[in-house]
């Protein structure tokens, strides 16, 4: 159901969503309340300890908030089963992909999958791998198609970054988290990766909300920035008015205790 202004329904909102971790001198994250509509590119800003990582696991339903809500497509995350409800809504890339490297690459896409597909069909599609053409359609718009029976871990890194992509293809959530997905990349596979992502994203109508330090790829890729600091908002804004001031001073590494969470 549309509001008054006539604007759709927020794919993802969170009311008052809080987490702290034992141990920890501060709260990862504050009561935050913020609203993602279908279709958004946003991105997460905030240096190291701003409580990104910790958003993203909520969202992805990995943790549970100490207090307040995640709702996806305005259901309560709290009451979504795991498995095909959750797998068609929500799909998250790490920064590792968290890819099985002895497994060939048909397997590792199609474990975008395993969340919709019953115990059996798993177990089976390991022998005899199930929806082959589906994983070749793919791979063939990755251009590594000619990489389907190949061992994973003989590819390239940039391959291996491209499976990945596949795998969330095939899953095709709803909403799409990535948790600093090119941190560990060079620029020009860092342009790329989000790239193929944004692409992906926007190709099919899908929500896509990822933590990021560049600003550049932030202006080039993104349409809004939620910047947290300490676990708190510092703003949320169009991409057009994330000036550099507004970056530098979030990112202000003075301004974090050494021992915040990560």
């Amino acid at each position: 159901m549309s509001d008054a202004a006539g604007a759709p329904p927020p794919l993802v909102a969170t009311d008052g969503v809080s987490k702290a971790y034992a141990g920890a001198p501060a709260p990862a994250l504050a009561p935050l309340s913020i609203a993602v509509a279908p279709g958004e590119i946003v991105a997460l800003a905030g240096p190291s300890g701003s409580g990104k990582t910790t958003l993203l696991n909520l969202l992805a339903g990995i943790i549970q908030p100490d207090a307040g809500q995640v709702a996806i497509a305005g259901r309560p995350l709290s009451q979504l089963r795991s498995g095909r409800e959750l797998s068609e809504l929500v799909g998250l890339i790490h920064q590792q992909y968290d890819l099985v490297p002895h497994l060939p690459v048909i397997h590792n896409v199609l474990a975008g999958r395993l969340g919709q597909w019953g115990l059996l069909r798993s177990v089976a599609s390991l022998v005899w791998p199930q929806e082959r053409q589906t994983a070749l359609a793919v791979l063939a718009q990755m251009g590594i198609a000619d990489k389907i029976n190949e061992r994973t871990s003989h590819l390239s890194g940039g391959e291996q970054q491209r499976v990945a992509i596949a795998r969330l293809m095939v899953q095709s959530p709803r909403l799409i988290l990535a948790d600093e997905p090119v941190a560990s990349l060079d620029p020009a596979r860092a342009d790329e990766m989000l790239s193929l992502l944004t692409a992906l994203a926007s190709a099919s109508g899908k929500t896509l909300i990822v933590s990021l330090h560049s600003p550049h790829l932030i202006r080039q890729y993104c349409t809004r920035v939620i910047g947290l600091n300490r676990g708190r908002l510092e703003f949320d804004v169009p991409t057009s008015a994330a000036t550099a001031d507004l970056l530098d001073r979030l990112y202000d590494l003075e301004q974090l205790p050494p021992e915040v969470i990560v």
